[in-house]
């Protein structure tokens, strides 16, 4: 079917566009249903299988929810913005804009051929003036509330990409984009204070609709701790600092405390004669990531500082170390050691030679092993001796609360989001800087800052905007004094960070989006894309839905109530895809020989939604058959329904098991194409044809009335998975354009009940044979049958019967000697 098949798509999508099918009329009538994608990069040239497993199937399904009598919004657009169109340029030479302006074009058309019912007048392209202007206005709301800042800060720096990373983009110590080893450095960024919303961000987990495996990595990167904060004075001086702690409790058996490398109160506290060891130190940590900073099999190291600090609990004096596995960016950036009951404490003691104090016992006193790290009772504590953890915890608290040198406290292991990227292709940070004025937003008349055009982006561990004469200079929008604007550009996160709204509006030159129509549409009924983006783009979209919310600009606290990850497809070697492995699948050429509908339907019959798998060029010709069979089917259906003359109202045998399995096809593959499980949808679809075929094959008179009955409803279930094709066979069965206006069809529960069934008759257990009977009959006459039936009785002839056991609806076994 391969040049009906694609004739057919153009013809079908060309109906659909000219008639505005796809199109969303907030006032259709319908419950709103917003279906979304996470939108695509254009950073290749086009579109491959992986795509197509994102945005075909989730396509089905809002097909089918339309069906349903959903008035559903399925938006598209493209996350324009990024380092590889920057890369790219600097290996080619061609522009950014101008090479991603040619892959959306490209991408577009291929999204077009999918047959979609994308709404592309809602489109959004992220690195257009018109979008970015929004981007920029999102910041300074950000800024006058508080919620963006600037500061120096350690940050984690890629030497391929020349440019900052946020804490979600290392990814064991690598850049998870190019994996190049991340290096620490020293620099003024802008930071948004997603801490802010840490609790909440945490809480309203509990109540998404979001696969548990994702709601537990976003739960476990907030890292909520509760505990202690005790202070501690540094000897003959007025500086004190705070250490966060979840074992108060064993605050007695504290020997030493820790700064992190990069601590301010380093420099501070240093005696003068160990100085230059702790600066060499310091100069070596920088060369480490976090995560091998607190990486557990890693060698301990740190420098003694040459100053003490006051234990507050008993006044111990203390020696001040400073070590890399402590990070300024966690807690105070100060660690309280007690070596006798943390593992990481012990093994730096014993190489460093530090003492050992056991504070905590097991309850029964039965283990004195070191490290002792489980919860037991307090000994070694002077007035806090005998009590348990728990007890210990309130009482030490309560004493460093009298004191004033300790409290309760929560502490979160999530940072601010780091926004400053040192990079051309991006949104340009509405900010200028003015000698007289200082730090000065651009006013919002003055948006968009335009990205330049002529920038040389040559990487040099520099922003390539701070080289660009004209569009570094500028006036200052408060005293109209000579300025410099800044010259990062925004993290692309921050783009798709609130782009699920202005699809809402997508062409307002006032506003980034109308309250009104985002509050009608938002949040995301269904949100569908990879499970990476589970502590980046997906912890980022909350966050500014909860700061938008709380500047009054929406009324509802979250962006994606409902969340669908898709697997991986790969390639045929079963390994992921890539150019340089050579086992990429391109879409086209399938389409072209197959058409949409049959690669569509491969992809969801062939892979579980939520795990994918290997690509098969055999299961896709499967499918290719699978359609011709349905079309063979349906020609020879429309010839029966022409010939015969048989219009009976009741159902013969025939017709009744035709009708139970239409009702079954109903009524799985609803409630499994609801939940995403596609492949298991069209298993049911490929029963339901089986019957249909046996029942044409039938050598009896059809029943016309009932055999359209059926075909309205088989088209139907079959629309949503192969729609160009359903389109073309409901035309053919001579019904009015679209079948997407009609009704998705209900089972009825009665048609499930069967007047026969078949039950297997047993003689001492082993199946002999198997009968059909009545469904609503009683034991006695089940055992009546069984013993009649020709089989049965050949096998009993001269035996003698003991006994006859009925086993509802599915056996009958006859115990015979």
């Amino acid at each position: 079917m391969a040049n009906y098949g694609t004739s057919v798509d153009k013809k079908w999508q060309s109906r659909w566009e000219t008639s505005g099918l796809h199109n969303f009329d907030e006032n259709a009538p319908g419950e709103k249903l917003y279906v979304l994608e996470m939108f695509s990069y254009p950073s290749g040239a086009k579109l491959h299988a992986g795509h197509w497993f994102n945005y075909a199937p989730t396509d089905s399904w809002a097909r089918f929810k339309k069906m349903q009598g959903y008035n559903v919004f399925q938006p598209m657009g493209f996350d324009a913005f990024g380092l590889p169109a920057e890369n790219y340029a600097i290996k080619t030479g061609v522009h950014p804009k101008d090479s991603t302006m040619k892959n959306i074009s490209n991408m577009e058309e291929q999204l077009r051929a999918m047959g979609a019912m994308f709404n592309w007048d809602h489109e959004v392209i992220t690195c257009l003036p018109d979008y970015y202007k929004w981007t920029q206005w999102l910041f300074l709301k950000l800024y006058e509330k508080g919620l963006a800042y600037r500061k120096k800060a350690p940050v984690n720096w890629c030497p391929s990409c020349n440019t900052v990373l946020a804490n979600e983009q290392v990814i064991d110590g690598q850049c998870e984009r190019c994996d190049s080893e991340v290096e620490r450095k020293e620099l003024t960024q802008w930071f948004l204070k997603t801490t802010d919303y840490a609790e909440e961000l945490l809480q309203d987990l509990d109540g998404l609709d979001w696969p548990e495996k994702t709601k537990s990595m976003q739960k476990h990167w907030i890292g909520k701790s509760k505990g202690a904060e005790a202070t501690f004075k540094v000897e003959n001086s007025d500086i004190n600092f705070d250490v966060f702690t979840t074992r108060v409790d064993t605050l007695n058996g504290v020997t030493y405390v820790v700064l992190a490398p990069e601590s301010p109160l380093v420099n501070q506290i240093t005696s003068p004669e160990y100085k230059s060891a702790v600066e060499e130190y310091k100069k070596q940590a920088e060369k480490q990531s976090d995560i091998e900073r607190q990486s557990i099999s890693r060698e301990k190291t740190g420098v003694f500082t040459g100053t003490y600090a006051i234990n507050p609990i008993n006044e111990k004096r203390i020696p001040i170390w400073v070590a890399d596995y402590v990070l300024a960016s966690y807690g105070t950036g100060c660690v309280m050691a007690v070596p006798a009951h943390d593992e990481r404490d012990f093994e730096f003691a014993t190489k460093f030679n530090l003492p050992i104090e056991r504070v905590i016992t097991s309850k029964n006193g039965s283990d004195d092993s070191l490290p002792f790290t489980e919860y037991g009772k307090l000994v070694n504590s002077g007035e806090f001796d005998n009590l348990t953890t728990e007890e210990a915890k309130e009482a030490i608290v309560k004493k460093l609360e009298v004191t004033g040198l300790g409290r309760w406290k929560i502490n979160y292991r999530l940072r601010d989001w780091l926004v400053s990227r040192q990079r051309y292709w991006g949104a340009p940070i509405p900010i200028v800087y003015c000698e007289k004025c200082g730090t000065v937003a651009v006013p919002e008349e003055q948006l968009p800052v335009k990205l330049p055009y002529d920038v040389e982006f040559t990487p040099d561990g520099k922003s390539p905007l701070s080289k660009c004469e004209s569009f570094l200079h500028t006036t200052c929008p408060k005293c109209g004094g000579t300025a410099t604007r800044e010259v990062d550009t925004l993290d692309t996160f921050v783009c798709s960070s609130w782009y699920y709204l202005r699809y809402t509006d997508n062409k307002n030159t006032e506003k980034a989006f109308d309250s009104a129509k985002a509050n009608a549409l938002l949040p995301v009924d269904k949100y569908v894309g990879g499970p990476e983006h589970a502590c980046m783009h997906l912890l980022y979209a909350r966050f500014i839905t909860k700061a938008l919310r709380d500047m009054g600009y929406i009324n509802f606290d979250e962006p994606f109530t409902s969340l669908t990850h898709q697997g991986l497809i790969l390639g045929p070697d079963g390994l992921k895809m890539s150019k340089s492995k050579g086992n990429t699948i391109s879409p086209d050429d399938y389409i072209e020989q197959y058409g949409s509908d049959v690669f569509r339907m491969y992809l969801m019959f062939g892979f579980a939604y939520s795990e994918g798998g290997a690509w098969s060029y055999d299961g896709i010709k499967s499918i290719a058959r699978f359609i011709d069979r349905i079309e063979r089917l349906l020609d020879q259906s429309k010839t029966e329904l022409n010939n015969s003359n048989n219009s009976k109202t009741e159902l013969e045998k025939s017709e009744k098991e035709l009708n139970y399995a239409r009702h079954y096809a109903i009524k799985h593959v609803t409630e499994d194409t609801e939940k995403f499980q596609f492949n298991t949808s069209i298993a049911r679809i490929m029963e339901f044809t089986n019957a249909l075929s046996k029942y044409l094959n039938d050598e009896k008179n059809k029943n016309v009335k009932f055999l359209e009955e059926v075909l309205v409803d088989y088209i139907k279930l079959l629309a949503p998975f192969s729609p160009h094709f359903a389109e073309e066979q409901w035309e053919l069965l001579n019904k009015d354009f679209s079948i997407f206006k009609t009704s998705w069809p209900k089972f009825n529960p009665k048609a499930l009940v069967k007047d026969e069934i078949e039950i297997a008759v047993q003689i001492c257990g082993k199946i002999k044979t198997r009968i059909n009977i009545p469904n609503d009959i009683s034991d006695d006459e089940i055992k009546e049958l069984a013993l009649k039936n020709e089989t049965i009785q050949k096998d009993i002839d001269g035996k003698n019967i003991i006994k006859v056991i009925v086993v509802k609806g599915r056996l009958v076994n006859i115990v015979a000697k």
